[in-house]
Parts: C-alpha cells; structure tokens; sequence
C-alpha cells in the first residue's frame, strides 16, 4: 500500500495537467485557434516559473520522450516515397532543395551571431523543417480553405520534409556531434542501427500476421516495436530517440499490415503528443522573454526567407497541381523536430537559454500563424 501512496501523487499530476490541457485544447479551437496552441499554455501555467500549481516536469519529460518517439514512428510509417514520386514529383526535388538552401543561407547567419558550427547547422534545419501534426490539422480543421492537391502536397512536402531532415541531422551530428565517438564510430552506429530497424522490418510483418485478429495482442506489438527500437538506437547506437523512432517507422512503412500498424498507435500517439506540446510549455521562462524577443524575431523571419518564400516559389517554378500561397504558408511553422534539434543544441551549450527560449517563442508564434493565414481564401494568379 505504501508503494500506491507513493505514486498517487504522480499519477495524480498526469491526470491533473491532461485535464488542463483539454480544456485549454478546447478553448483553443472555440477561439478559432489550434489545440496545440491550448496546449503550450498549459506547460506555460503548470510550470515552475509560474504561480500555482506546478507539474513534476521530469515525469512529464518522460511521458513526453514516449510521445514524440511515437509521434515520428507514425510518421515514418505513413510515409510512402512511391505515392509521393507518383503524384507530386516535385517533392522529391523541391523539399532537398528548399532545406539545402535554408542549410546554406541560415548557417553563416547563425555563425555570424557567435553560435558555433554545429548549434548553427541544427538551428538552420530546425528551421527548414515543419511541423507534421500542425499540418495534419490543417488539412482536417473544419475551418480550411485549401483544396484536396494543396493539402495532399502539404502532407507530402512535410513528409518529406522529415525525411530529408533526419539525413541531414544524421550527417551532421556524425560530423561536429560533440560526442567522444569518433566519426567512423558514429556512421558505424547510424548502419548498425540501419540493419537492426531492416532486421525488425522483416520480423514485425510476421509478429503481426500471427496475431491480427488478436487486437490486444497486435496492439501491444504494434507500440512495444517502435519503443524499443527508438531507445535501441539511443542506448546502443548513440542516435536521439526522435530520429532512431522515426527510422524505425520508415524501416517497416512497406509492410501489408502498416496501415494498421499506424491505426493502432494513433491513439497513444495523440495522448504523448499533447503531454509533448505542454512539455515545451513549461520550459519557457517568462523571465527570459526581453532577453530572448529578438532572436525570435530573426528566427521568424529567416523563417518567411528559407522557407516560405522558396516553397512558393519551387512549388510554381515545379507547376505543381496546388496554391503555391497557401502550400507556403501551410508549411511556415517550426514543430516538434525542430523542437528536438533546438533542445539537443541547447543540451550540447552551442545556444544560449535566451536564444533557446526564443527558439520556443518562435514555436508558438508560427504554429499561431500558419494555422489562421492558411484559413484566409487566398486567389492565385
């Protein structure tokens, strides 16, 4: 009975802080706002900078890790390059080359500031990439105004987007990773975790035939697989547990019973996701907010240059099938990969926790942002 008291309290602060979050979620959207939005405010309100009551945030950390591993599983999962090569072809070139130039262009900028090489690499992409739940959103949120190709293309362009951004980040954390493994040890862990996730690849499709009419049973295979793989390649590999999920998903996303791999995540996906979005809430420090306004403003606004703009452009110059505005401003977020990559170079010191805290500023802002301008009825030219 003792152990029960002991751990009534952190069950009780679960259930407390999801509460808040719904109903925060919930005042969100009757505000015309995202549910993440609500979301954020909530890890805002129940952090330890704020009065009142306060969560235990490393008991939330925690809940948050399995969200996000889940979350980038399932978009490994849902991925599928040959739909995509098929339907809009321009992905395939577009999205490398908007990220490429983001890299390029945001790099020296961010060096020009003082922040060391590999804190400015993983700030440009962070800001290169976009944020898949938010997009999801978009293309269900009552309230859209895009059309079916626009939002097919900003499920694709994100997609892709994460693809494209785990190559980057893997090459860039083998290269100026501040670890004690050498380079050869860390391209080393990326193909040894590379055949593993292969390996699982071929096991899971058989697992799960076995059991598809066990429902519990293809469930708890279903999560247990991408969990595990993900802290494989943290614990054994040295790769963050974000990027090792989202592999993971992409190593088994050609399999028969996929799609209902991804059904049955879905839900638990959902729940860590929203604990994932109050987690970035509680880290932001009111009292660093003067400090930190500025380099929200360059990040928002390298943001509009590297990544708006060029999709709009690469997606009329591509003469893709969609509204090159509205494809632009769908994807003009930063989300929960970014949110990774910033929060690794924060835990690595190449940013400072004003620059970080103006990393998450920028976060809520453009989530924000995206989420209303793309609901405007925008005429093309």
């Amino acid at each position: 009975m003792a152990s029960i008291v002991e751990t009534a309290p952190l069950v009780l602060n679960v259930g407390i802080v999801l509460t808040a979050a719904a109903t925060m979620g919930f005042a969100a959207r009757k505000l015309g706002l995202p549910s993440v939005i609500g979301y954020l405010l909530t890890g805002l309100l129940v952090s330890p900078f704020t009065p009142g009551f306060v969560a235990d945030n490393n008991q939330l950390a925690l809940l948050a890790d399995i969200g996000v591993v889940l979350l980038l599983f399932e978009v490994g999962i849902e991925l599928d390059l040959r739909r995509i090569s098929r339907e809009q072809k321009g992905l395939l070139w577009g999205v490398p080359t908007q990220m490429g130039f983001g890299l390029l262009v945001g790099t020296p900028i961010f060096l020009w500031l003082g922040i060391p090489i590999f804190g400015a690499l993983l700030m440009s992409l962070s800001i290169a990439m976009s944020s898949s739940v938010v997009i999801v959103n978009i293309t269900r949120s009552p309230r859209r105004t895009t059309d079916s190709p626009t939002e097919q293309a900003l499920l694709g362009w994100s997609l892709t987007q994460d693809v494209v951004g785990v190559a980057m980040a893997a090459v860039i954390l083998a290269l100026f990773g501040s670890g004690e493994s050498s380079l050869l040890a860390a391209i080393g862990g990326l193909i040894g975790f590379g055949v593993i996730a292969f390996g699982a690849s071929r096991m899971l499709p058989r697992i799960l035939r076995a059991v598809r009419w066990e429902k519990d049973l293809f469930l708890i295979y279903s999560v247990s697989f991408g969990l595990v793989l993900a802290a494989l390649g943290t614990v054994v590999f040295g790769i963050p547990m974000a990027l090792a999920g989202f592999v993971a998903g992409l190593a088994i996303n050609q399999s028969h019973d996929t799609e209902e791999v991804r059904k049955a995540i879905l839900p638990f996906r959902d729940l860590f996701a929203v604990l994932f979005f109050v987690v970035i809430g509680t880290l932001i420090e009111p009292k660093e907010l003067a400090a930190a306004w500025p380099f929200a403003v360059l990040v928002l606004g390298l943001m509009i240059l590297l990544k708006t703009l060029p999709t709009m452009a690469l997606a009329k110059f591509a003469k893709m099938n969609v509204r090159p505005t509205q494809l632009g401003v769908g994807v003009s977020q930063i989300g929960e990969f970014s949110f990774v990559l910033g929060s690794l170079a924060f835990a690595q010191d190449v940013i400072t926790r004003s620059q970080f805290t103006g990393l998450l500023i920028a976060v809520v802002l453009s989530i924000t942002a995206s989420t209303i301008l793309i609901r405007r009825p925008i005429k093309q030219a």
